[in-house]
């Protein structure tokens, strides 16, 4: 894995992330509204951004993580998505997406699923994607259900989101499943 993989779909593509995105997603990823579902501390400035952009690369050379900014029609940035904790040997990853919040609700990671999901199952070769979600998240709750994800449960008051405690809802989706799932389209 030397390289991250440019994707291009109908309205939108997904390729590596750059130190030179840091301001378009300084933009929202400051924002605590955008942030909410993710963390209470949202990045306060461009410096801290370009750090988490930089750690995200880092992460990338050490194939622990896979980076991704999504850019709209017009290749302007209007979110991240990512693969971390990916471990090769183990076979798994978790995913994490942030979107720009004019672009939310409108299918955006539908397509990112689409061509992620595909690529983490069949290139990689993994065999388990995880999508952790805080409870309240319905988006993305209705999102990973609509994929096939399976929920395996509660882990209760794991984040404290500035305010209170929020559970986190862990979805699976395992090779076999998604094959199973495939099938059924083909």
């Amino acid at each position: 894995m030397n390289h991250i993989p440019v994707f291009i779909m109908e309205e939108i593509k997904l390729r590596g992330l750059k130190i030179s995105d840091a301001p378009s997603l300084f933009q929202f990823m400051s924002q605590p509204d955008t942030m909410k579902y993710i963390t209470p501390h949202p990045v306060l400035s461009l410096e801290e951004m370009e750090a988490y952009v930089e750690e995200s690369l880092d992460g990338f050379r050490k194939q622990k993580e896979i980076p991704w900014v999504i850019e709209d029609g017009r290749g302007k940035c209007i979110g991240m998505f990512r693969f971390h904790k990916l471990n090769l040997w183990h076979r798994k990853t978790e995913m994490g997406a942030v979107i720009h919040p004019d672009y939310q609700k409108k299918g955006v990671m539908t397509q990112v699923l689409q061509s992620v999901l595909p690529y983490g199952f069949d290139s990689l070769e993994l065999n388990r994607i995880v999508g952790d979600i805080f409870a309240e998240n319905e988006g993305s709750r209705r999102l990973l259900n609509k994929f096939g994800f399976r929920e395996e449960g509660v882990l209760r008051e794991t984040d404290f989101d500035g305010e209170r405690f929020q559970d986190t809802v862990v979805f699976s989706m395992l090779k076999r499943e998604y094959e199973k799932i495939n099938q059924t389209f083909d």
